[in-house]
């Protein structure tokens, strides 16, 4: 995006208009964390980051990350033929009591 744009390569520091344009908008980030978040891909990333990164880059967080989608096991679920089981008919709770100690 920030190549695009002109605002230098995604190593550089300067594509976000460095650590300024973020306190700006409220977020202090160190010049080290700032590095990290352009030349690395971050683990997590709070929203208030996030927005403020997307207001810097005029872009819409789905242009910021990049998706794709994983291998999951679907969730069984049960079939048509499945007996169901209605607790509350078959099983009745009993009544606790509490006696004083003696």
């Amino acid at each position: 995006m920030a190549a695009a744009r002109g605002d230098g390569y995604p190593g550089d520091l300067h594509c976000l208009g460095s650590v300024p344009l973020l306190a700006q908008r409220g977020i202090e980030l160190s010049s080290v964390q700032v590095w990290r978040l352009v030349t690395q891909i971050p683990e997590r990333l709070s929203l208030p980051v996030l927005a403020a990164l997307c207001d810097i880059l005029e872009v819409t967080p789905a242009e910021l990350i990049a998706t794709r989608p994983e291998a999951v096991t679907p969730r069984r679920t049960a079939g048509a033929g499945a007996e169901v089981v209605d607790l509350a008919a078959t099983i009745r709770p009993k009544r606790a009591r509490i006696t004083p100690e003696r």
